[in-house]
């Protein structure tokens, strides 16, 4: 499934190259998704769980593809460790184990690909 993923990105940062706004990679990363003939949600509500209670406190999530991996995706110089943590929330409050931050801020996007499981 990541492999797919993945090979999408790729060919969206193969055809656009680094240094485009996140919007721009979400909107081809989409087609690219369903060109794999993937199930994928976007902009996915994140609700925050406290004390039984579902908030909905404005996070979304780039994309849910298939129910079971969530994909981050970035345009900045570097990833910080601001950006893991937000993608391993993104995960536990989902209940998602498999997840991928994606930063097409690079000259070669296998070095902006991060895998995470939890």
């Amino acid at each position: 499934m990541t492999e797919a993923i993945i090979g999408g990105a790729i060919e969206v940062h193969r055809e656009l190259g680094p240094g485009l706004l996140e919007s721009a990679y979400a909107e081809c990363l989409a087609h690219e998704l369903s060109l794999a003939g993937l199930a994928f949600a976007r902009e996915v509500r994140v609700p925050v769980r406290y004390k039984g209670l579902a908030l909905d406190c404005g996070y979304k999530v780039d994309f849910v593809v298939d129910r079971r991996v969530v994909v981050e995706l970035k345009a900045v110089e570097g990833v910080l460790p601001v950006h893991e943590a937000q993608l391993m929330t993104y995960m536990r409050l989902l209940e998602i184990k498999t997840g991928l931050l994606i930063n097409f801020h690079v000259p070669v996007l296998k070095s902006g690909i991060r895998r995470f499981r939890i």
